[in-house]
């Protein structure tokens, strides 16, 4: 078959490399807070929930969901806060510490690369890379706006006198930089015992339900992708009709790839847009359809990438090396076995 690497600008701008990841150091309140300093923060897909304004978005198409990422030292703190929307981690490289309630005291659990969590809404939770080296994991946020962060009340008291302002329009002003709160605006105060009644604190057993590790996860036997040397498990699914060990809704789906040295996935489409989050290795994405590409296309893939591959194309996957990929869809994505004009 013939092809080019990235056949055009249109499928190059749904390709970041690892390499090509724009951090913001300043994207939340604690950036500057003691323990919390080092970290770096990552808006791959969507406009996620980073306060600054500044922070880099990769791509901006709604998805039905957001990528982001956090990369941090050993001993680096992301501090305790809330969502609305469901909130899941893929680790990619480090050895990372979750823990939750008010002030991180309710529990906690360790995770290791190509394991995965999901925390529920309205639940303070905070992470600390614990291993040895730099620590890099994925995030996937529900709903094209996943809302604002809400944060422990200790950490806006923390964060005081260290540069960063949070404003009730949701904004980061950097006082550092020069700037200043406007004047129709004021800073975020720390909430109140009854502004948090609402918030949740698992019990250690809800929240282990909630972990996916890498070394357990089950081949899912019914999946079109599957072939020899290719293997397609569910992580997260709305429901339990097969082996996915995280089974609550999310408004969204991820399931995990390995494949081979030399082996090639079924030809598959999907009916929307396909986030792969290249965990391991090395593999292709190749695509035929005239009418969405053009023609025949391939992208070369490696650990760290992230690709959103469009919808409605023909599509296999081919590895180079040993390799593993997440993929993340909406919910209501249809995957069906393609025929390859």
């Amino acid at each position: 078959m013939n092809a080019t690497p990235l056949l055009s600008t249109r499928l190059a701008e749904r390709l970041v490399h690892y390499a090509e990841l724009i951090p913001c150091t300043n994207a939340f309140i604690d950036a500057r807070s003691p323990g919390s300093d080092q970290k770096e923060n990552f808006t791959i897909i969507g406009p996620g929930v980073a306060e600054n304004p500044q922070q880099h978005v990769h791509i901006r198409e709604p998805h039905g969901f957001n990528i982001g990422a956090a990369r941090q030292p050993p001993g680096c703190t992301n501090s305790l806060h809330s969502h609305d929307s469901a909130e899941v981690f893929i680790i990619h490289t480090g050895t990372w510490r979750f823990f939750w309630g008010e002030h991180g005291d309710a529990g906690e659990v360790v995770l290791q690369p190509g394991d995965t969590i999901s925390i529920p809404i309205h639940v303070f939770r905070g992470f600390e890379n614990v291993g040895d080296d730099i620590g890099f994991m994925f995030a996937v946020l529900g709903g094209d706006d996943p809302g604002r962060v809400h944060w422990a009340p200790h950490v806006i008291e923390k964060a005081r006198g260290h540069g960063l302002v949070l404003l009730e329009s949701g904004r980061l002003v950097d006082t550092t930089l020069g700037e200043s709160i406007p004047v129709n605006d004021v800073a975020v105060r720390p909430s109140r015992a009854d502004e948090i009644a609402y918030i949740r604190v698992p019990t250690a057993a809800e929240m282990f339900a909630n972990v996916a590790r890498g070394t357990n996860l089950v081949t899912d036997h019914t999946s079109p992708l599957n072939a020899e040397g290719v293997e397609d498990a569910a992580v997260i699914l709305a429901d339990a009709h097969n082996t996915a060990p995280i089974t609550s809704t999310h408004g969204f789906t991820v399931r995990r790839l390995t494949l081979k040295a030399g082996a090639r996935s079924a030809a598959y489409s999907v009916n929307a847009s396909e986030v792969l989050l290249v965990h391991r290795g090395r593999l292709d994405w190749r695509a035929k359809n005239a009418d969405v590409l053009g023609s025949d296309a391939f992208v070369a893939l490696a650990a760290g990438d992230t690709f959103s591959a469009p919808a409605n194309t023909a599509r296999w996957l081919e590895a180079s090396h040993d390799a593993e990929v997440f993929v993340v869809r909406p919910h209501t994505a249809a995957v069906a076995a393609a025929v390859l004009a």
